[in-house]
This record gives structure tokens, C-alpha cells and sequence, in this order.
């Protein structure tokens, strides 16, 4: 059974959280709740959960100060959100959970499973260091982080040259560094990496524009090559928005 702490500093969406979590939940036990960074850190201490609810936005400071001040952590962690915005694609790149509000059940059990399964706290706090250094970076500076088969890397977005899809895993090809290969699909990475100049030119492909040298017409299909030599398909259908792509460089 998971000990879990709901901190929220709006009392009537803590307990909606809270009833949700005891009914789609049976595994998770709910200790206390809290509704400020400092009453959080209290009931932390005192309680010891083994995972957290934890708003982003309260009175006295962020969810992130309250962590910043717990450090090291040794209970799992998933942000509740009302907004979609810089933070949430700083959760995508450090492969923390998080959950938008209202919670939804079944996303809900999904972030609780993986909680439970989830590694060791040393893994978790290299996700929250990564977590807190991008959002102190600039957008176009943020790290990824990278789950392969036996290791978890951090590596900068702006070093990935593109990435290749496998049926359910993506090759990551880098300018400087050996290819890594992680356990989920393009389509996950497509979303979080389109808005840092990332291209889709095929279903298996995905191109850093940053990294565009020149384009090959050709009968036997369209190419392009990167400026470190790897070519990569261009789909007939994806052909024209990336002529208009590149205009536009």
C-alpha cells in the first residue's frame, strides 16, 4: 500500500483530489494533505509518505521550492496543473509525471503505476535536477532526458541531429556523440521536440532543422542530408510543407 500526501492550497480541489485518488486507487492510502509549500514540508517530515501530490502554484511558493528544500528527495513525486505551459514541457524533457486539472482516472492510475514501479530515488533525483535546470534555462537550451536499457542520460536538445523510429522505439542520432536508443515511440518525442525546430519528413524520421545542409530531388524519392552526412527520407506527403519550411530558415 502507497502512503500518499495530497497538497493542494485550494481546499474543495484537494478533496476532489482526494476522492478521486480513493477511488480509482485502491493500492494508495492517503496519510494527510497539505495546502501551502510550508505546511507541505511539515507534513513531509512528520509523515513520510511514499509519493506526493503536488500543485505547482500555491501562495507561498511553488512546488518546486517546496522540493528545493526537501532535497534529497525520497518519495515519489507527481505535479497536479491547471496550465499548459513552459513547465509542463519541462516535465516532458525530465520524464516526470504530472497530471493536468481535473484529474482524470485512468491517466491518473497510469501516473500512480508508474510511480510504484518507477526506479530508485538516486534515478529520481537526477530527473529533478534535470527538472530544475531547464526551467532556469532558456527555451531553446533545455536537456532531455533519455531512458535507454541499462542507463538514464541527460543530453542537451540542441546536440540531437534527428531521430528514427523502430516500431516502438526511437534512435537518437547525435553531432558529436554515439546513437542511444530509448523504449518509446517518435510520436511522444515529435510533440515535445516540434517547437525547438524539430521536423517530421517521414513517419520513421524526425530532423533538428539547426542541423539541414541541402535537400536531393530524386526519382527514386526525395533526401535530405545533415550537415554530419546522415541522409534522411522526405515522404511525398511531407514534401511541401518542408520547401515552405525552408523558405522560411
Amino acid at each position: 500500500m502507497l502512503r500518499a500526501l495530497v497538497i493542494d492550497d485550494i481546499e474543495t480541489i484537494r478533496k476532489r483530489h482526494i476522492a478521486i485518488i480513493k477511488s480509482s486507487c485502491p493500492n494508495v492510502s492517503i496519510v494527510g494533505q497539505a495546502d501551502s509549500v510550508e505546511s507541505g514540508i511539515a507534513q513531509i517530515k512528520q509523515l513520510a509518505p511514499d509519493i506526493v501530490f503536488l500543485d505547482v502554484e500555491m501562495p507561498d511558493g511553488s512546488g518546486f521550492d517546496l522540493l528545493q528544500k526537501l532535497k534529497p528527495i525520497n518519495f515519489k513525486v507527481i505535479f497536479i496543473t491547471g496550465h499548459e505551459d513552459f513547465a509542463i514541457r519541462a516535465f516532458r524533457f525530465s520524464a516526470i509525471d504530472y497530471l493536468l486539472k481535473p484529474l482524470e482516472s485512468n491517466l491518473l492510475v497510469e501516473a500512480v503505476k508508474k510511480a510504484e514501479e518507477s526506479l530508485g530515488k538516486e534515478i529520481f533525483d537526477m530527473k529533478l535536477s534535470n527538472l530544475f535546470a531547464n526551467l532556469e534555462r532558456p527555451k531553446n537550451l533545455q536537456k532531455l532526458i533519455l531512458k535507454t536499457a541499462d542507463k538514464i542520460y541527460s543530453v542537451n536538445i540542441q546536440d540531437v541531429v534527428s531521430c528514427e523510429a523502430d516500431k516502438n522505439y526511437t534512435t537518437f542520432n547525435f553531432i558529436n556523440a554515439p546513437q542511444l536508443v530509448v523504449s518509446t515511440n517518435l510520436k511522444e518525442y515529435e510533440t515535445m521536440l516540434t517547437p525547438f525546430h524539430f521536423f517530421r519528413t517521414h513517419k520513421s524520421h524526425l530532423i533538428n532543422m539547426a542541423y539541414f545542409d541541402h535537400f536531393i530531388k530524386a526519382d527514386g524519392g526525395n533526401r535530405i542530408v545533415m550537415k554530419n552526412k546522415l541522409t534522411i527520407p522526405l515522404s511525398v506527403r511531407k514534401k511541401e510543407d518542408f520547401l515552405i519550411l525552408l523558405e522560411n530558415l
